[in-house]
């Protein structure tokens, strides 16, 4: 028999590899999330899971009002996390056989959230990892998103079932500037988002992609406006953001000569990230986050490339370039 687990917290800026949670059933997702962004993340339709209450007497459905727990207040003893906190984070709640992300957002701001997170073997091997994006979750609401452990997708012959969830990393940005790769055109009329990016021998780089998904033409020229944060969203200074990448390394492809772009509906350009990790004398500088401003008086939307700079302090950044599909 599988006891109710205790709830452990994560700041939603922070890496929370110890967070688990244990499962050994089915579970379904209230009205108020937007769709699970893998398969891992998806609902399940068990009925067990639907009226169940959480430790603190939280139902496991979704909740759309704000949360009854204090901000800041410890966990309860003998959750595996120790003493944590939920203040602007992310918890695994619900009762056995029914794990569930619960956001609060205690920042002043609508939010958008990104959640990784490993699905264990009940040793505890990492059988698969996923991800799922909570969308405009309103500052002191709580939302919550269940996580099923048996629409997992194809595992190794002898990997067992997943009965545990461990988060990995958990990501938050201004709805306002989320990334767009897919769904309606934003307001601004372009989407901006960036690519999983490339790492060899230490050097990575990383494309910012623009797509014209509005009904007019939308003109580039130059470089991107780039602002880099850390994991608690405050400014990375010191940094020199420096343009072409040739001024990290030759041949990233980050290298051409700035041009006038017109792209048309439809249309799109790229602009590469270019940067090392080497870590020599000092502190080495991460900045999850960067907001990206494509022209001058363009709407801000910030990405999160992960950037470890090591302690090189800079970063190249290509200029704008039309897409092959595009010429």
């Amino acid at each position: 028999m599988c006891r109710a687990p205790l709830p452990l917290a994560l700041p939603a800026v922070a890496l929370a590899g110890a967070l688990l949670l244990t499962a050994c059933g089915t579970q379904r997702a209230g009205a108020q999330d937007p769709g699970p962004a893998s398969p891992h993340a998806s609902a399940a339709s068990g009925e067990s899971c639907g009226a169940s209450a959480t430790p603190g007497g939280r139902s496991a459905t979704d909740d759309a009002g704000p949360d009854t727990s204090t901000p800041g207040q410890a966990a309860p003893d003998g959750s595996s996390g120790g003493t944590a906190t939920a203040r602007e984070g992310v918890e695994l709640v619900g009762p056995a056989g029914c794990p569930v992300l619960e956001i609060t957002n205690y920042t002043a701001g609508t939010a958008t959230y990104t959640v990784t997170y490993f699905l264990l073997s009940d040793t505890g091997t990492a059988l698969t990892s996923a991800q799922t994006t909570v969308a405009a979750v309103e500052p002191g609401r709580t939302v919550r998103r269940a996580v099923s452990l048996t629409d997992v997708g194809t595992l190794p012959g002898d990997a067992g079932k997943p009965t545990k969830v461990r988060i990995i990393k958990v990501r938050s940005v201004p709805s306002a500037e989320a990334p767009s790769e897919t769904g309606p055109c934003p307001a601004s009329g372009v989407r901006v988002y960036a690519d999983r990016g490339d790492a060899a021998m230490g050097l990575r780089v990383v494309g910012l992609h623009l797509v014209n998904c509005g009904a007019h033409t939308y003109h580039l020229d130059g470089y991107p406006q780039l602002q880099l944060f850390d994991e608690e969203h405050k400014p990375v200074e010191g940094v020199r953001i420096l343009h072409g990448g040739e001024a990290i390394a030759l041949g990233t492809g980050a290298d051409d000569t700035p041009r006038p772009l017109a792209l048309r509906p439809g249309e799109g350009a790229h602009a590469g990230l270019v940067w090392r990790n080497t870590t020599e004398m000092g502190e080495p500088v991460n900045a999850p986050y960067v907001r990206v401003v494509a022209k001058p008086g363009a709407a801000a939307v910030t990405v999160t490339p992960e950037l470890d700079l090591g302690t090189t302090g800079k970063l190249g950044v290509g200029a704008w370039q039309r897409d092959d599909a595009s010429r």
